[in-house]
C-alpha cells in the first residue's frame, strides 16, 4: 500500500461547491486517453467536469496566457477522475509496465515489481475510499493540462502522464542548449496557472490543483475546501 503524502493530513472542510461541465471555450483533448481505454466512469458520464471556483480561475488563467501569447491556448488533458476511475487507470500503468519489462504481474514477491509498483506510486495517487485522503482529480478541484497553439499541443518535453525525473517542473531548468526552450514553456503554464490561484504538483508539470488537500498544504491554509465528489452534476 502506497504511503499517503504529507498533505493527507490535511483536514477537509468542503464547500459544497458543485461541478460543472468545462465550457466549449477551454481546449479539450480528444479523444479523452482514459475513457478510450474503458476507464469506468460510470453515472458520471464524463471527466470534463471541475468545481465551479475551479473553472473560473481557469478562465483567468486562459486569459493570462493570451495576454502573453495570442497564438497558445490551455489544452487540457484530464479534470474529474472517480475513484473507480484512478484505480482502473493505476492497475492498467502497472500492468503496461510489467508488460514492457516482460514482469508477471501476479508475481507480487518479485524485487522488481516491488520497485516498478513503488515508481507508479510515486505518480498516481492511491485510489483511496477513505475520504479523509481522496485522490486529487476525484475532487473535481484537480486538473491535468498543457499548452497548445493553432496546430496543436505544444512539446512540453515529456508526455502528460510520464513517469521518471523527466516529468518534474524543473526538469530542464539545468540545460542551456534547445532543451532549454522546454523549462521556458513549463514555466509559462505554471507562471498562468499560479497567478489564477492554483498550485502545482511537486512532481508533475502538467498537473495543477484549486482547494484541494494539496493545494492547502502548499499555500499553508488550515484546511481543504474540496473533498471527494459523489453528486452527479446536473447537466449530465
Amino acid at each position: 500500500m502506497p504511503s499517503l503524502r504529507p498533505w493527507n493530513e490535511i483536514k477537509i472542510i468542503d464547500s459544497g461547491e458543485a461541478l460543472e461541465e468545462i465550457p466549449a471555450k477551454f481546449k479539450k483533448l480528444d479523444p479523452h486517453p482514459y475513457l478510450a481505454l474503458g476507464a469506468p466512469y460510470g453515472k458520471y458520464l464524463s471527466p470534463w467536469f471541475l468545481r465551479s471556483n475551479v473553472l473560473l480561475r481557469l478562465g483567468q488563467a486562459q486569459f493570462y496566457l493570451k495576454e502573453l501569447n495570442k497564438n497558445y491556448k490551455l489544452a487540457i488533458f484530464d479534470a474529474f477522475r472517480p475513484v473507480e476511475v484512478q484505480a482502473y487507470m493505476v492497475n492498467h500503468v502497472i500492468n503496461q509496465k510489467c508488460n514492457e519489462k516482460k514482469l508477471d504481474p501476479a508475481d507480487t514477491t518479485n524485487s522488481e515489481y516491488i520497485q516498478l509498483v513503488e515508481n507508479v506510486n510515486n505518480f498516481w495517487a492511491a485510489p483511496s475510499y477513505d475520504l479523509t485522503n481522496p485522490p486529487p482529480h476525484s475532487t473535481g478541484a484537480a486538473i491535468d493540462l498543457t499548452i497548445a497553439d493553432e496546430l496543436g499541443p505544444i512539446d512540453m518535453g515529456s508526455d502528460i502522464d510520464e513517469i521518471g525525473d523527466v516529468a518534474c517542473p524543473h526538469y530542464f531548468q539545468k540545460y542551456k542548449n534547445k532543451l532549454a526552450e522546454f523549462h521556458l514553456r513549463r514555466m509559462l503554464l505554471k507562471d498562468v496557472m499560479l497567478r489564477s490561484g492554483f498550485v502545482q504538483h511537486p512532481n508533475e508539470w502538467w498537473h495543477f490543483s484549486y482547494g484541494d488537500q494539496l493545494w492547502a498544504w502548499l499555500t499553508k491554509s488550515s484546511y481543504a475546501i474540496y473533498g471527494r465528489c459523489f453528486a452527479v452534476p446536473s447537466n449530465s
